[in-house]
């Protein structure tokens, strides 16, 4: 299963798969977040709310081989949760990266930080959790924002959009109502896109 049924997560916790008890994130993030552990959590690794979860692939993950790309790909087939990939870009796993970021930005349409250890994965984990809550908390700071993105685009493709350099909400919205698509977007010109953003911008969409 992708998740043991319908998880709860308490509102200031996060509740992490069984098998990262004792590891270096469980223990950076003892003392800033209340982390619970549970058996059943599936292909997931973190739980951050009901709606939002991440799934952890390091180092040891992407040298192995292709196990890693079908657990990212059953997940998205059968949760309706956010997913959010955090991916171990060491001197080892590099050269991997651009494959890894090409399968789940542009094809799974989730979103992929990279971290360089299990350290600075703690502190992203930290940093998203309060993230989460504020946006539980402000869900309406900008309803007419979310309500064209919504009424355009699937909001993991927004999403995904705002991930390109340069590229903010207001010119991911600019871009997919020019272009509609992420794969109009990956196959527009750099005039086509100077035309949206500017050229500056353009060039590093392309680049990208």
């Amino acid at each position: 299963p992708v998740t043991a049924g319908s998880i709860v997560v308490p509102y200031g916790h996060v509740i992490g798969n069984e098998k990262w008890r004792g590891s270096e994130i469980a223990q950076r993030l003892q003392g800033k977040i209340r982390l619970i552990f549970e058996d059943g959590l599936g292909l997931v690794d973190f739980h951050l709310s009901n709606r939002t979860c991440i799934l952890y692939i390091s180092e040891t993950d992407l040298v192995a081989g292709d196990e890693f790309k079908r657990r990212l790909v059953r997940f998205r087939n059968a949760s309706s949760h956010g997913g959010i990939v955090i991916i171990e870009k060491t001197q080892i796993s590099g050269q991997y990266f651009l494959a890894v970021q090409k399968l789940v930005v542009l094809e799974l349409g989730m979103v992929l930080l990279p971290v360089a250890n299990q350290g600075e994965a703690s502190q992203l984990i930290t940093q998203l959790v309060s993230f989460v809550r504020e946006q539980s908390k402000d869900h309406n700071s900008n309803p007419f924002l979310r309500k064209r993105c919504s009424q355009l685009v699937e909001p993991s493709v927004f999403r995904t959009v705002q991930q390109i350099p340069g590229v903010g909400k207001t010119k991911a919205l600019l871009l997919l109502q020019q272009f509609g698509s992420i794969h109009r977007l990956c196959n527009a010109s750099v005039k086509e896109l100077e035309l949206v953003v500017g050229q500056t911008v353009a060039q590093q969409i392309y680049a990208f």
